[in-house]
This record gives C-alpha cells, sequence and structure tokens, in this order.
C-alpha cells in the first residue's frame, strides 16, 4: 500500500457514482447444477452447515495483514444488481461463497460495506463479454483463422499489450446485456456476506479465479448504492485438487481450453489466504453437490484503489479505465 486517503479526502475517479442499481431480492432462480436440484438443495442448508465451525478467518490468520491488491481485469461491470444470489440460469457445481471484510488496522468487522463479485461461467464466459468468447476474448473462444498467414510482420510493434485473461489489461466495454455471476451485496454487523453462485471455470492464460471489490463511505438507498471509495480491488482463488475435482463433472468436463494451474497464473500472488486463496470445503468425492468457500479479507477502508493493484495518491486522479 502506498498512500492512504481519508474519508474526508478527495474521492477517487473510480467512485461509485455510477452505481445506482435496482435491487433484487434474494430469491432469485437459482441455477440447475449437475444432477437437477443439487443447487438448491447445497443452498438450502448453507447456514446449518456454516454454523458448525468458526467463523472464517478468525482462527490463525493475522488480521492485520492486508489482503493483496490485484488487477481489476477488463471485464469489471459497475451497474451489478443487488443480490447475493448471483447464479441466474448457469449450470455448474453449486458454490456458497462466505466473505468476512475487517479493518485490517483495527481487526474490527467492516459493517455495511459494499462487495462486488463477478466471474467467468463453467465454460470460461463472462457476461456482457459473450461475443468474445471464452475469458472475454482473452483466449479459447471464436473461431480461429483459416489459411496461411501471408507477409512479413516488419519495424516494432507499437502500443500497449493486448488486454485478456480477465487479469490486466485495458478495460472492455460490454457486448450484450447479460449480468449472469454478477453482483453486489452488504456486509452485515459482522463485516460477512455470503454470495450464492456456480463454480467458475477457465479459459486460456489463468488459473480459475472470482473478482472481487470492497466499497464503503457510500449510502445505501432504495435505488442501491451510490457514492463512496473502493478500498479494496482483488481476486479470489481455487487450490488445485479442488479445480480438478471440478473438471471431472459436466458442464466443466466439455471445457476444452488449456487451464493453467493456480502456481504458473501471472496475477495469482502466491501468498495463500493473504493473496486470495480460498479455503474450500465439500464432500470428498461429491464435489458435484456442492462446496462452500470461506475467506476473511483485511483491507485499509482509508485507502483508495484505482484497479490496478495499487493505492491512488491522495489529490492524484486514477489512471485505471473505466468499467
Amino acid at each position: 500500500m502506498t498512500a492512504q486517503e481519508t474519508a474526508q479526502g478527495p474521492q477517487h475517479k473510480r467512485d461509485l457514482t455510477r452505481r445506482k442499481v435496482v435491487a433484487a431480492g434474494a430469491g432469485a432462480v437459482v441455477a440447475v447444477g449437475v444432477g437437477g436440484a443439487l443447487a438448491a438443495g447445497a443452498f438450502a442448508g448453507e447456514e446449518t452447515a456454516a454454523g458448525k465451525g468458526k467463523t472464517a478467518g478468525t482462527s490463525g490468520e493475522a488480521c492485520y495483514r492486508l489482503t493483496s491488491e490485484t488487477t481489476e481485469g477488463p471485464y469489471y461491470i459497475d451497474a451489478d444488481k443487488l443480490r447475493r444470489d448471483i447464479t441466474e440460469d448457469q449450470e455448474g457445481i453449486p458454490l456458497t461463497l462466505r466473505l468476512k471484510v475487517i479493518d485490517s488496522d483495527t481487526c474490527k468487522p467492516l459493517a455495511n460495506a459494499a462487495v462486488d463479485i463477478w466471474h467467468c461461467n463453467a465454460l470460461g464466459v463472462y457476461s456482457g463479454y459473450e461475443s468474445m468468447g471464452s475469458g472475454g476474448g482473452g483466449g479459447g473462444g471464436g473461431t480461429p483463422p483459416s489459411g496461411a498467414p501471408s507477409g512479413t510482420p516488419t519495424g516494432t510493434p507499437t502500443g500497449a499489450p493486448p488486454g485478456g485473461g480477465g487479469g490486466g489489461g485495458g478495460h472492455e466495454e460490454p457486448t450484450d446485456d447479460e449480468r449472469y455471476l454478477r453482483g453486489t451485496w452488504r456486509t452485515d454487523k459482522k463485516g460477512e456476506v455470503v454470495f450464492r453462485t456456480v463454480f467458475p471455470g477457465w479459459y486460456q492464460g489463468r488459473c480459475v479465479h472470482i473478482h472481487t471489490k470492497v466499497h464503503v463511505n457510500g449510502i445505501w438507498t432504495d435505488a442501491g448504492y451510490e457514492g463512496g471509495t473502493t478500498c479494496h480491488t482483488g481476486q479470489l482463488f481455487f487450490d488445485e485438487a479442488s479445480v480438478l475435482a471440478t473438471a471431472e463433472v459436466a458442464p466443466y468436463s466439455t471445457n476444452t481450453t488449456t487451464r493453467t494451474t493456480l502456481d504458473d497464473d501471472t496475477i495469482y500472488p502466491g501468498n495463500g489466504t493473504q493473496g486470495g486463496l480460498l479455503k474450500l470445503t465439500y464432500k470428498k468425492g461429491a464435489i458435484a453437490k456442492g462446496a462452500t468457500a470461506t475467506l476473511t479479507m483485511g483491507v485499509d477502508p482509508e485507502a483508495t484503489q484505482d484497479g490496478t493493484g495499487d493505492a491512488v495518491q491522495p489529490g492524484a486522479s486514477a489512471s485505471a479505465s473505466a468499467g
């Protein structure tokens, strides 16, 4: 973290001034996973299952450690519905995502923070960018060119490298109105928030991951969440054993795109839970029935993040692309 910004200081260019969203009830349609009713069954028991253990991050974690900042990626859409169930009609293994957000300095929970999550579907496609194929154009999708290449490139390439892989690169404007596997919800008085979704798939160049943002100092209204600053931009990651288990289950098993492992990923910082590595729980040999992922995120509520992995200097404008 290179700088801090108080709530009274200049607001970040990525403030949620456009975050005027229509609240959706928590009773959104649950995806039909493998076996038809698996999603509903797994989600129905989430509170009971979670109540058997300790709250994620309250034991064995140093709460003063900041959760690593990572790039926003090119496929963020600041227009998501307020909802905990983001599944819509997407098929896949039911996933309950339980996050706890705390102040990394005081260790106190951050209540009423707005948490965004978004990720690709089982086949590596992002909503809003379906025409770009797997990974929103990050490889693995679309129709390959035919014929042999002609001509020999000359000169030195100019400009920035193309975005893709859901990691770096500039923001891409949405190509469609789909918004599945995207959503925003508020943390409770314990700093906790629970989302219902499906296990993400993969696409060329990236390991399996979920994007997330944490916003503070905004106002919750009947229309949604407005104003405030983005104090954390990160990605959540899955261990290899869990991903390999999902690869045996349809529709993941039909994904022929080469998968990047966690160790080979260029975005994962390699520092475990501090870097966003989720704790996965599921019945051994039966991940198709659903899994629960938990993580405690330590954030600096006085910081303003620009989506590039660095804090914005007070008084400076953010350089991250909009979206």
